[in-house]
Parts: C-alpha cells; structure tokens; sequence
C-alpha cells in the first residue's frame, strides 16, 4: 500500500468555536503539511480543487508550483482537476509546466468535481457534465503524447497543427487517474484508457464505491488491457487518532456530528455523494470512511477497504478534523509510524515501484 495526504483546503468556520483562519494563513498551512508529509515518509501529497463552496483550493496548479518549490521526493497529486470545467490546452501547459518544475513527480486525478455551482459559475450547462469531461480528456491525451494536434469537437473552438509548450518533463506524459464517486461514467473512462482509478471512498456506503470499482476492472481487461496494472487509489474521512477507541470517540464527537450539521445540505438530499449517511460518531466509526480510533481500528478498517477495493494507493486527510496544525502534524506522524507500516506489510503493491 502506499498512502497519500489530501487536502481540498477548507474555509469554513470551526463548527464549534466558529474560529476562520485568514486565507493567507491557511494557504501556509497547507504547503508547510506538504513538507511535512516528505519528512514523513508519504508518498504523495494531492490538492484538491474546488470552485464553489467554502474552499480556497480554486488555484491548485499555484500551491503545487509552491510544492514543488518545498519538496523533493514526494509525488505531488490533485484530488481532482476538475477537468470538466476547464481549458484542456489550459491545463497541458499548466500541467506539463508543474511536470517539469517537480522534475516528474506530478501526477493528475481528473474529475467533473463534487460542486454543481462551478458550472454556472463558468457559463457551462451541467446536463452536460460528462460529456465535457469525456471529450477534455480526449483532447488533453493528445496534446501530452502528440505535436503538431489537429482537432475538432463540440466545446471549444478547434485547433490546427497546435503543439502545447513546455512539453512533459523526459518526454512522458504525467499519469493521470480518473477521480470516480457516483457515477459509471469515470470508471468506464479510466478503463478505456488504461488509466487509474480514484475511489472517493468519502461519503457513501463502501458498497457503492465496489460497485464502481468492479465495473472498472471488469472493463479494463475488456478493453485488453493488463489487468495487472489496473492500479486503484481509495479516499476516506477525517483523521483521528486516539490511544483507545473509547477516547477517540470521546474527544472526537462534538465536532464530528457539529460538522455534519454544518456540511448538511437539504437541497441536495437522495442525491448520492452529497450528505453523509454516517450522522453519529458510532456510524461513522462502524461503518463510514473517517479513520477514527486506536492505531488498530484504523489499521483493520484500511485492510477492510482493501478486501473490497484491492486499492493500491490510500489517501487520508488531517485537515478536515477541527485540529490545529501542530495536531495535525501529531496526527500524521502517528499514523506513518503506528499504522503505515503495518498496511504496507500485509497490502503489498507494485504502484511506483519505478522510483
């Protein structure tokens, strides 16, 4: 297994003290964990992208330029790129410019994104969602593996003979995974493709995300590919680790069940992906994505993620949790020494073995 920190850079008031750091300061916050996490020993670092909500995550390929200026080892990912919205010439020069400041350790998870409001917000119509992101993708392959493109399609006007600058770093285009949370149609993509796939994994029954993940890689070998390097990343909650169970709960329940009050959104209800169904702290240590408990019980419900997933790439997040970075930096430092090593050993993956 290896394992990754996310963060979609959340701007809300603490649901508890209603305390909101300045967006200079939190911007901070999320470079430094960067760094944090390297010295840790993870293997990669993701932002998230989001242009609605409160969020300060609408500038990913900014942060991760400051990333790559941090780091040297950790990949650095997005959780997602929310492709369906943007510019795919846009985003191979955006991409291939962070490919080549991070000398290749830039890798993209591409979505249509978790926020209906970004498609007005760029005069796009949302029925068509899925079709922008199909043919985005299309276009953003080829522009990464080819010069001199000649193309036509239905949202953007065509091009002759362009060629994006600067091309990948080496020669080899960034690998990109396919971000994958309600919906077949991500999975069908990544599959066509050969790609990887990215489980949410965040709000929804784990049998959901199996659902996708299977239809995946059913496809993937129907497609003739080497079902063997049908790689999966899978999401999960807030982090929070605590001696015992017991005291995990206790520290953790306000704010757990406050921020699913505060998250609550009613127009959106019986829409998949949106409100959790996990509304207590039992629910959503039982049976939810938050890893929550001793260093044991979050060990035991990864490997259960890995008995339905067969995921080779975990992700957590620290900064969804009402703690304060030098808590958040405890967290992570226990979960690299008290729970990483013990999931590597019994999930073993052949994701990045090439350096």
């Amino acid at each position: 297994m290896r394992f990754q920190v996310l963060t979609i850079v959340g701007h809300a008031p603490h649901p508890l003290t209603g305390e909101l750091p300045s967006a200079a300061q939190r911007l901070a916050e999320v470079v430094e964990t960067g760094a944090v996490a390297e010295e840790l020993g993870f293997d990669a670092y993701a932002v998230g992208e989001r242009h609605a909500g409160p969020f300060l995550s609408s500038s990913p390929t900014a942060l991760l330029g400051a990333l790559a200026a941090r780091t040297t080892r950790i990949r650095l990912l997005t959780g997602v790129t929310v492709l369906a919205v943007l510019d795919p010439v846009r985003v191979a020069e955006d991409y291939a410019t962070l490919h080549q400041l991070s000398r290749g350790r830039l890798e993209l998870v591409v979505g249509k994104g978790a926020e209906m409001g970004h498609f007005d917000l760029f005069g796009l119509d949302e029925e068509l969602q899925w079709e922008y992101q199909a043919e985005k993708y299309e276009l953003l392959r080829r522009l990464w593996r080819e010069e001199n493109v000649s193309w036509r399609g239905r949202f953007r006007p065509p091009l002759t003979g362009a060629t994006t600058v600067p091309r990948p770093y080496a020669g080899r285009p960034p690998r990109v995974w396919h971000g994958s949370a309600t919906s077949l149609n991500s999975p069908e993509l990544a599959a066509r493709h050969g790609d990887p796939l990215f489980s949410a994994n965040a709000i929804q029954p784990r049998a959901a995300y199996a659902r996708l993940i299977a239809h995946y890689r059913e496809r993937f070998e129907a497609y003739g590919h080497d079902p063997g390097t049908a790689h999966v990343g899978a999401g999960s909650g807030g982090l929070f680790i605590a001696d015992t169970t017991q005291e995990a709960v206790a520290r953790f329940r306000d704010y757990y069940e406050a921020r699913v009050r505060q998250t609550y959104r009613p127009q959106l209800e019986g829409r998949p992906g949106y409100n959790t169904p996990f509304r207590t702290i039992e629910e959503a240590v039982a049976d939810g994505p938050h890893l929550i408990g001793s260093p044991q019980q979050i060990i035991d419900k990864i490997l259960g993620f890995h008995a339905a997933y067969r995921h080779d790439l975990q992700s957590v997040t620290a900064d969804s949790s009402g703690l304060s970075p030098a808590e958040q930096t405890d967290q992570l430092r226990r979960f690299a020494e008290e729970i990483a090593p013990v999931v590597r050993k019994e999930a073993p993956t052949t994701l990045w073995q090439d350096g």
